[in-house]
């Protein structure tokens, strides 16, 4: 019970000192995920489930590297 309710908190408060941070990587995400699809479809003649595959494994490391570099610039604007 008490991990749980130390977790809950820890994710809350990630969330409520994100949210800006959080929300425009989300939609960075999917906007990227689309994207990928629509240009290996297209440039390099893959299957769709290839295409989906890379969307979603690539997508994600850029994300991280989204995030940190917004907070890096955030923070410098402060």
């Amino acid at each position: 019970m008490e991990f749980t309710h130390g977790f809950t908190t820890v994710v809350k408060n990630i969330y409520v000192n994100n949210k800006g941070s959080l929300l425009r990587t989300l939609i960075y995400t999917i906007g990227h995920f689309m994207i990928a699809i629509a240009v290996l479809k297209a440039v390099a003649d893959v299957t769709f489930k290839e295409a989906l595959t890379d969307a979603i494994v690539e997508p994600i490391a850029n994300s991280v590297w989204y995030f940190i570099l917004d907070k890096l610039w955030v923070s410098r604007r402060a």
